[in-house]
């Protein structure tokens, strides 16, 4: 049954957006407002059809259904019920099934939100080209990627289960879903954008109806990277969250950027510049989900984020190039309108700090996608592995790193078009300290060496230009003082500046040490005193766990362990950490005695202010959702925002009554 209703729900899937694509395309071009009316139907039959198919995953999942491939590869009777349900995405064929679900999801969303400009044609190609990725996520299932394969188990089979890895923290069953939904969300804007240019309605009325979309994706983006950073590191114990490792960058790469898109649209808003480069950014950061995926998924990179090998990798390579040529191809025919009325007046002003920060960020791009690509290439064209590692990455970002933390700090205070000397000098007081006295408190705590004073005094830097903005946005809008994408993203600038020094403290001032401890035993690193109580063995259904018990500073008693999961017949270790505003005492078991009252062997890593890495995770989601919603009342007749009275078709003339600076520029977000 749950074969059946999984083929399905994949087929039925890929029938209603293939049919969806041609109704619509024959509505946009033979001007046929009935059919482009039925995109809510399309929108929700593709969603119940996913349902459909996820609910068949997750049936077969829980019954333990091994007549499906994808659960006798990696199911089990005995996988806890969260990993289980988990399982869905812990793997190839489901994380596309998840993936189709959301991007299903983001389509109806977007129906239901512009249900009455269905007739706009720059809804309606934004529609076409939701309903393509749709079709070929499907066609994926349907094909190279079928999670609905079936398999004649023998008497008494029982699967695996999922990878030990991806069911030894509770973080498995949210940062995967978390992270599409950023990846995904990049889907609208693209297909907006995407719309404008097939339209030649290239006005700044496209990127309004995309904002808030935008900062969605970014949010769930950026929470799902940091939900990521900390799997990483409750997991796999090695002591650290982020280790430049490709499926890292991968997701990455998309966020950076995404990022110098929301700062440089604001530009071409305000002044109708960088009307390219906004184009082209939004184009790369969907291009480079789809890269992502085709890294993560095609087998061709070895990691432990990584899925096995697969026969789709042809097929997501494939659809990277169509975006891109497509993509390129659409900007090229548009070349001639897509030239900017303005241009900056000084290089010192917001437009020339915004330009700034998007080079920046556009270097950033390019040495992380060099750093992930290149040994791929080398290995393609010369049958020879290389790696590139983190002293390169480290390396080449470090500069780069400090620009932005400096433009950052400067850029919201600088007025449009030209700033003073005077005026820089007087919006500038808060910064400088905030940046002094970060460096006064920092030296006096003990921290030394110049690179992570520097981000210290940085951090400052940054700190104090936010919260000058947000006092005086709330001095003059009370509680709205901190919504509003200018007051919201201050809040984001917090959040960096957050993981800017965490990632900085940890990297230069941790410390590790191994200790051979019998019970009753202590050892003590950078003034921490670790107590070694005892040991036991845990048996369960599907491992058996060999554990320590530690007491850190006198006070609570942690259990790092050693954990062999039967099924895959693999020793995975499960660190205890130990946490606190300033710091995080990490234990790893590395030998379990071998008889009773014997030694344990403990790596014992303390690392400097990673809580505040988290905490600014979390800022950073909340500022970006708070960007979303205005801070203050647009004027009604605001020509950016006001809407289209009447509808205008692709290659049609303007209404006769439409003013012609208003067209193409509705406010649908």
């Amino acid at each position: 049954m749950n074969l059946a209703l999984g083929t399905i729900g994949v087929y039925l899937g890929v029938l209603i957006t293939a049919s969806a694509v041609a109704t619509l395309v024959a509505g946009l071009v033979n001007r046929r407002g009935d059919l482009l009316k039925l995109t809510p139907w399309f929108a929700g039959s593709a969603l119940l059809a996913a349902l459909l198919a996820c609910f068949a995953m997750e049936r077969a999942l829980i019954t333990r259904d091994f007549t499906v491939l994808y659960v006798a590869h990696n199911g089990s009777s005995a996988t806890p019920a969260l990993y289980n349900f988990a399982t869905m995405w812990g793997a190839l064929e489901g994380s596309i099934l998840l993936w189709t679900l959301i991007l299903a999801g983001y389509t109806c969303a977007i129906t239901i939100r512009f249900r009455q400009r269905l007739a706009d044609p720059l809804v309606g190609w934004a529609m076409v080209v939701m309903f393509s990725v749709g079709l070929f996520f499907f066609g994926l299932m349907g094909s190279a990627a079928n999670p609905f394969r079936a398999f004649s188990p023998p008497v008494g089979y029982d699967g695996p289960g999922p990878n030990p890895l991806l069911q030894n923290n509770p973080l498995m069953a949210f940062h995967p879903p978390v992270l599409y939904l950023g990846f995904v969300g990049f889907t609208v804007p693209f297909a907006f954008a995407i719309a404008a240019l097939v339209t030649g309605r290239l006005g700044e009325g496209w990127l309004i109806e995309t904002r808030r979309w935008t900062l969605f994706a970014f949010a769930f983006l950026s929470l799902g990277i940091v939900l990521g950073a900390w799997w990483s590191y409750e997991v796999l114990g090695w002591g650290g969250f982020w280790a430049w490792d490709p499926v890292e960058n991968a997701s990455f790469l998309p966020w950076l950027t995404g990022t110098a898109y929301l700062h440089s649209v604001m530009v071409q808003e305000r002044r109708g510049m960088l009307r390219v480069w906004n184009l082209s950014l939004l184009c790369a950061t969907f291009a480079l989900t789809i890269l992502g995926t085709f890294l993560t998924r095609s087998g061709v990179i070895e990691s432990v984020h990584a899925f096995s090998d697969s026969d789709i990798g042809p097929a997501l390579i494939g659809f990277f190039t169509l975006i891109v040529v497509v993509s390129i191809g659409l900007i090229a025919w548009r070349g001639d309108r897509l030239r900017s009325p303005g241009r900056i007046d000084s290089p010192v002003s917001r437009e020339g700090a915004f330009l700034g920060n998007n080079l920046l960020f556009a270097a950033f791009a390019f040495v992380v996608l060099l750093g992930t690509v290149f040994p791929l290439l080398v290995e393609e064209l010369t049958n020879r592995k290389i790696s590139v590692g983190a002293p390169y990455f480290n390396r080449m970002v470090g500069p780069i790193v400090i620009a932005l933390l400096f433009l950052m700090g400067v850029a919201p205070v600088l007025p449009w078009r030209k700033a003073s000397i005077e005026t820089m000098r007087h919006r500038l007081v808060w910064s400088a300290w905030g940046g002094g006295l970060t460096i006064v408190v920092a030296v006096a705590l003990g921290a030394t060496g110049f690179a992570p004073l520097l981000i210290f005094g940085l951090g400052g830097f940054v700190a104090g230009s936010a919260i000058r903005q947000i006092v005086l946005a709330t001095r003059r809008q009370g509680w709205r003082g901190f919504v509003g994408r200018a007051n919201g993203g201050m809040i984001v600038h917090l959040g960096v500046v957050l993981i800017a020094v965490a990632f900085a403290a940890s990297a230069a001032y941790s410390h590790q040490s191994d200790h051979v401890l019998t019970p009753g035993q202590s050892a003590t690193i950078s003034g921490h005193r670790i107590l070694y109580i005892s040991s036991s063995t845990e048996v369960q259904p599907q491992r058996r766990s060999d554990i320590a018990r530690v007491q850190v500073d006198g006070g609570k008693v942690y259990t790092p362990a050693l954990r062999q999961y039967t099924a895959a017949g693999q020793v995975v270790g499960s660190p205890a950490v130990h946490t606190t505003v300033k710091d995080d005492v990490y234990l790893t078991l590395l030998a379990a005695p071998t008889h009773a009252g014997g030694a344990v062997t403990i790596r014992v890593i303390v690392e400097p202010l990673v809580f505040w890495l988290w905490v600014g995770g979390g800022v950073i989601f909340v500022g970006a959702f708070l960007s979303a919603f205005p801070g203050r009342r647009r004027n009604p007749i605001d020509p950016v925002s006001a809407p289209l009275a009447t509808p205008v078709v692709a290659g049609g003339p303007p209404p006769p009554d439409a003013d012609p600076d208003l067209v193409g520029a509705g406010d649908l977000s």
